[in-house]
């Protein structure tokens, strides 16, 4: 049950946190006014968001997944949790690599 709840919550946490990644862009882009961009710039370039935004998208992408394919007919529900819990963190950890080590 905690699953399907934080499946809906990270859905709408992604919505406010895309939205603030765009709205941010436009203002490290200056159309909010060339005397805001060095803080627009700091909020946009924001480690924990980014990391926040892998996270979430990564982990609703995922469960989204195994919902379709228990709509498909799989029966193996934790099988498929596990599986692809599994596999979200790995994806998560090389992309967190890729970005801190680039």
């Amino acid at each position: 049950m905690f699953v399907w709840v934080f499946h809906r919550i990270s859905g709408l946490i992604l919505i406010l946190l895309i939205g603030f990644k765009m709205y941010s862009g436009f203002g490290v882009a200056g159309a909010l006014g060339e005397e805001v961009v060095p803080y627009w710039t700091t909020l946009h370039s924001n480690l924990g968001a980014d990391l926040v935004v892998i996270f979430l998208f990564i982990y609703h992408s995922l469960y989204g997944l195994r919902t379709c394919l228990i709509d498909l007919g799989i029966k193996k529900e934790k099988e498929l949790f596990w599986g692809l819990s599994a596999i979200g963190l790995a994806a998560y950890i090389f992309v967190c690599f890729m970005w801190l080590f680039d």
